[in-house]
């Protein structure tokens, strides 16, 4: 695309930067409406399972369901608690939208088809959805208010706990793969298993991982069972209560931001990103991106799922599967993976 900005006169910084602000604005607002279809899916999927109808009035299907809330969220006051600090109240909100959009810089959707195909790919989604946690703990903080603030620290102790757990898991793909680009960790799943099947998941030494995976996503991503970041009981609605308006719908969209970033996640990392599942040539026709967003659209079922079917857990256990149980299992896969490979591929 530079080099098509430059073919228009334009010299070689202002056409680089004209692309890089173009191929931004082709993820960003494709993912801001998909957020918008995605909640009007996980809706309709946990009332199919309840047995009841979901989002049906407004629009065809109900399908305009998340524009029209959105458009009340815009139309409501802002209001700002009088005790708490009104700077980084206001901040908090942007740090967890602002984290959830700028990882899918490095997310390839196809072949050649992502922002930013920078080597540390994987090190920089880390690093990234790290920052996430301040906006949690800033929004407690900040709104001086006593169960918000009790939420926060439930909350970064969880993100916490389940990064360190998705952190191992990643460098057991990162070990097979040899490689922290994401382009190159698909590639590398190609044909993997029998010379024909596509993904890590089928590996019988990474699909534990992939297991661990998907359950620490749901916790990062503070979804059910995990949801302790606001469960009604106790903290009204944790981190975010004295929050209205945008700055409320901020979090929403980022939240679900972050969902979809992890179901793509899941899809890449373990079952093939743009890759069929089976090495066979017909099956390229199709699209990669068709098969990235077959994949993660199949991850945001279970998602919707495993919300809609099991109860919450109790923050002690929610703990105790982090720390005793992901953790020692994450660092035994990592030894197991490297003796493995140690022995196979480099025969040592």
């Amino acid at each position: 695309m530079t080099a098509l900005f430059q073919s228009w006169g334009l010299t070689y910084g202002w056409a680089w930067f004209a692309s890089t602000i173009v191929g931004i604005l082709v993820i960003a607002l494709p993912l801001m409406l998909a957020v918008a279809m995605i909640i009007y899916a996980d809706r309709k999927i946990w009332a199919a399972m309840a047995l009841r109808r979901g989002p049906n009035v407004v629009g065809p299907w109900g399908l305009l369901q998340s524009f029209a809330d959105g458009l009340k969220v815009f139309l409501q006051e802002t209001i700002i608690p009088s005790a708490a600090n009104k700077g980084l109240f206001l901040i908090a909100p942007i740090i967890t939208f602002t984290v959830a959009l700028i990882v899918w810089a490095v997310i390839p959707f196809a072949p050649g088809v992502v922002l930013a195909d920078i080597n540390i790919g994987l090190l920089y989604i880390l690093a990234a959805s790290s920052i996430g946690v301040y906006g949690v703990i800033i929004a407690g903080w900040a709104s001086n208010s006593k169960y918000p603030f009790y939420s926060a620290l439930r909350a970064a102790a969880q993100m916490v706990s389940y990064e360190v757990s998705i952190g191992f898991v990643l460098v057991t793909v990162v070990l097979w793969t040899g490689s922290f680009n994401m382009s190159a960790i698909v590639e590398g799943q190609r044909a993997h298993i029998f010379g024909f099947i596509n993904g890590y998941g089928f590996n019988p030494l990474l699909f534990p991982m992939a297991v661990v995976f998907f359950i620490s996503a749901l916790a990062e991503t503070a979804r059910a069972p995990f949801d302790l970041t606001e469960a009604e009981s106790e903290l009204v609605a944790g981190y975010q209560t004295e929050y209205s308006s945008m700055s409320f719908a901020l979090y929403w969209l980022g939240e679900y931001a972050n969902v979809i970033l992890m179901c793509g996640l899941n899809a890449i990392l373990f079952w093939g990103g743009w890759l069929p599942p089976v090495d066979w040539a017909p099956l390229y026709m199709v699209p990669g991106i068709i098969w990235f967003f077959a994949k993660l659209m199949v991850f945001f079922f279970l998602f919707s799922w495993v919300k809609a079917t099991v109860p919450r857990y109790r923050y002690d256990q929610l703990m105790r599967l982090g720390w005793k149980i992901f953790l020692p299992l994450s660092l035994f896969w990592i030894a197991l993976v490297s003796g493995w490979l140690m022995l196979t591929r480099y025969g040592v």
